[in-house]
């Protein structure tokens, strides 16, 4: 049968314009002269909008949707009008399932084997989606559909997240989203987000004392940007990808939801398993006889907890549940705006309650400041320490992540937890799908075995679109996930995705027709441990009728496990999973893991205006000697405010004036400000404000000295005992004449953050190029530097 030539021609992506085929005549009133309407690009009669909410670090056992102690009635809701989807998984990390999420491919097939602060220059593993596998994203937006992403992304490679881009792999325009509204990294700070409008930097509009909090942000936008889309443009459907930062460290959320939570969690984390087992059994979310994985030994008993500490472990885990209450609350929002709209109905809802397992990073006794335990410092964090801020958890003055324990209990009733792909613990996560044009039988469950690159394809198969051949010019790679809309009608039909593999941290795993075969080879809170080789890694079999993996049957079946072991080899060589890499501290030194550099060099120039410049976009000034020299212009009347700053109130520094006087304030997690004071104001006109900083040596995070220039003259000079060795923050970045999110210094009160004059340039040296005889940078220097950079 010849096909339909006024038929739009899928396969090809953008569909190319239709060409007149006729005669042209000479006057338009001719009655010969005829052209077709011109119609706007739709996808197929039919194509539901598509909303996909994607919830960050939640376990399996967390939402009450599966049996968890977080209220979550929106989820709920969700479910009773959907299915819920008992066996669904993601990879055990945020970046690969989001990479897998939005492309139906392997995590490592698209260059996501870690997260793109850890990327190498190995194929599977270096955070750059190959042009044969456009994202779900672009394949609906060039078959007409409206698409935009609010929320988190953490999918831009790190040397391409400054102002300069470039944006081809940031949401928009990279990734097939129209319109982003957001951050760009792993987290942020709930009450001071690292914002970006598509890629523009914006600021929050309102302070946390006035009510701000960022997933309530992004839900307005996401509810504007959905209303102006419906109506303007009724006929065209949507695709709304919904990534809250909630509930990923920092735990941030405001006092009254915590406060529901006052006392629920007293009995502590072995108790919790046992009660959520219970109602996930009643729920039917695991078979009646599901067994309750035991806890690892790694992870203490809540008896064996110090009385003194259980309190403040309590309490962090009623922070963590109002959270998610609270990210519960905010997603019903958008689902209420829909059904508003008169559109639920005509939506094909994803809400994947995790995008991995809960998060262990939170080391035994979790933390006040998670940076600290980033750091290493975590030992800083005591009972007394930790007991005397107990009621600021979950507050713009902390920056929390509770126990490992806790994580453990969302992730009931199985074993592990985030990082952990060996395990269930690690990536199975509740996930519904709410569409009723498609499913007949509301409130049931699906016991199919499904993974997040299961997604892509259900997708757009609902949407009666094929997968393109061609994208942009470049011919495609099949989709590597199954669809899922066999299930939708068939609680019986046979599972369709029979084979996985799992790998993160070189914890490793397959699955196939049931099977599971696993090997945990390092533990998430343990980054420094000294691991085993490969080949020693010791390997778990567990059988199709045990649904939790709580019986190994490794010494039982030794044929069967040696036959799913080399199925995991043939997988791992196929998607890019070779060679396997289990180094995590290394992989951050861009040098060892072979990944572009923003920065060279030991100088860097930046010009006043310049801002949100992450880690990656300055010159790494930590555990070494350094000087800041700033050129500056101060007007008749003096000058307060920032002249530069890196980091903000959890970590880093600032250089700025005070009533005219010049400041340096190290900032130590938060713990201790140390700041470096000039006597004198400094006076109108030109001037040059430079800190130089002698190191101690001998180490990571060792302290050292501090001395103020004015002009090469010495202005102050101090002591800082101690230094941030590693990350001043996932998402607080520095600026040239102001200090966006979280202030580094309390000096500076509300308004007095932009520095009142002018800064020309601050040029930053490390090491030799730090070293200058008259503490004076003069323009000679300054040309011969740029020359040496050409």
């Amino acid at each position: 049968m010849a096909s339909d030539q006024t038929q739009p021609q899928r396969a090809v992506l953008p569909i190319p314009d239709q060409q007149h085929v006729g005669v042209t005549t000479y006057d338009a009133k001719d009655p010969d002269t005829s052209y077709p309407p011109i119609t706007p690009l739709r996808p197929p009669a039919g194509a539901p909008n598509v909303l996909i909410v994607l919830i960050d670090d939640a376990g399996f056992g967390s939402s009450s949707a599966f049996g968890g102690p977080c209220h979550t009635p929106a989820f709920e809701g969700l479910a009773a009008g959907g299915l819920r989807y008992t066996r669904f998984h993601t990879t055990a990390l945020c970046s690969p399932t989001r990479a897998a999420l939005l492309t139906g491919r392997n995590h490592h097939s698209v260059g996501m084997g870690g997260i793109t602060e850890i990327a190498t220059s190995a194929p599977g593993y270096n955070s750059l989606r190959p042009k044969e596998k456009a994202t779900l994203a672009e394949a609906l937006k060039l078959n007409g559909y409206a698409t935009a992403h609010f929320g988190k992304c953490h999918e831009v490679p790190v040397w391409e997240t400054s102002p300069m881009g470039p944006f081809d792999r940031w949401p928009s325009p990279g990734n097939g989203f129209e319109h982003f509204y957001g951050f760009i990294g792993g987290e942020t700070n709930q009450y001071a987000p690292a914002l970006y409008r598509d890629t523009v930097p914006v600021e929050p509009d309102r302070s946390p004392e006035e009510g701000y909090h960022f997933t309530e942000d992004m839900t307005d936008r996401a509810i504007e940007w959905v209303r102006e889309q419906k109506a303007l443009m009724p006929d065209k459907p949507f695709f709304l990808y919904y990534a809250p930062g909630a509930t990923h460290a920092p735990h941030h959320v405001p006092a009254e939801w915590s406060d529901r939570y006052r006392g629920r969690f007293d009995q502590g984390w072995d108790v919790l398993r046992e009660e959520t087992v219970e109602r996930q059994r009643r729920l039917g979310v695991v078979p009646p006889d599901a067994e309750l994985t035991a806890r690892p030994a790694e992870i203490p008993a809540w008896d064996d907890i110090p009385d003194d500490l259980k309190p403040v472990l309590a309490r962090q885990m009623e922070v963590y549940a109002g959270f998610m209450e609270h990210t519960d609350h905010h997603t019903g929002r958008l689902i209420d705006a829909l059904a508003d709209l008169q559109v639920l109905d005509d939506t094909l809802v994803f809400c994947i309650i995790g995008d991995n397992g809960a998060s262990a990073e939170g080391d035994v006794h979790g933390t006040f400041n998670e940076l600290m335990n980033l750091n290493g410092a975590g030992a800083l964090q005591d009972t007394e320490f930790m007991a005397s801020r107990i009621d600021q958890f979950g507050t713009p003055a902390a920056y929390n992540h509770y126990a490992v324990g806790w994580a453990h209990a969302m992730d009931t009733p199985y074993q592990w937890t985030k990082q952990v792909a060996s395990h269930w613990g690690g990536t199975r996560n509740g996930t519904i799908v709410r569409w009723p044009r498609g499913i007949p039988a509301p409130g049931e469950t699906r016991d199919q075995f499904h993974h997040v690159i299961d997604v892509a394809p259900t997708v757009l198969e609902v949407a009666g679109l094929p997968h393109p051949a061609f994208v942009n010019g470049i011919q495609q790679a099949p989709l590597e996930g199954v669809s899922m809309a066999y299930t939708f009608a068939d609680a019986a039909a046979p599972d369709r995705h029979t084979t996985q593999y799992f790998e993160m941290f070189v914890n490793r795993g397959i699955y196939h027709e049931g099977w599971t075969a696993v090997t945990r080879h390092s533990t998430p809170w343990e980054p420094t441990a000294e691991l085993p080789a490969y080949d020693d890694d010791v390997w778990e079999l567990y059988g199709p009728d045990d649904w939790t993996q709580a019986h190994d049957l490794a010494a039982e079946q030794p044929d069967t496990l040696a036959r799913l072991q080399r199925l995991f080899l043939i997988e791992a060589a196929k998607y890019h999973v070779l060679p396997l890499d289990d180094r995590r501290v290394e992989r951050f030194n861009a040098d060892l893991a072979g990944r572009p550099q923003l920065i060279h060099g030991s100088s860097q120039v930046l010009f006043g205006g310049m801002g949100r410049l992450s880690e990656n976009s300055l010159l790494v000034l930590k555990n070494k000697s350094h000087a800041v020299t700033a050129d500056i212009v101060v007007p008749g009347d003096g000058a307060t405010g920032t002249i530069v700053a890196q980091g903000g109130a959890f970590g880093g520094w600032s250089l700025y004036l005070v009533d005219g006087r010049p400041v340096y304030c190290y900032n130590l997690f938060g713990l201790r400000r140390f700041k470096v004071r000039g006597a004198d104001p400094v006076p109108p006109g030109e001037h040059q404000v430079r800190m130089e900083f002698s190191y101690d040596g001998g180490g990571l995070g060792k302290g050292g000295t501090a001395t103020l220039y004015v002009d090469g003259r010495e202005a102050g000079s101090g002591r800082i005992d101690a230094t941030v060795p590693m990350l001043f923050s996932a998402d607080e970045t520095a600026d040239v004449g102001h200090d966006s999110g979280t202030p580094v210094t309390d000096d500076l009160r509300d308004g007095q953050g932009v520095f009142t004059g002018r800064v020309r340039r601050v040029q930053l040296d490390i090491d030799a190029a730090a070293e200058d005889v008259d503490h004076l940078i003069t323009p000679e220097e300054r040309f011969r530097i740029a020359m040496t950079r050409q």
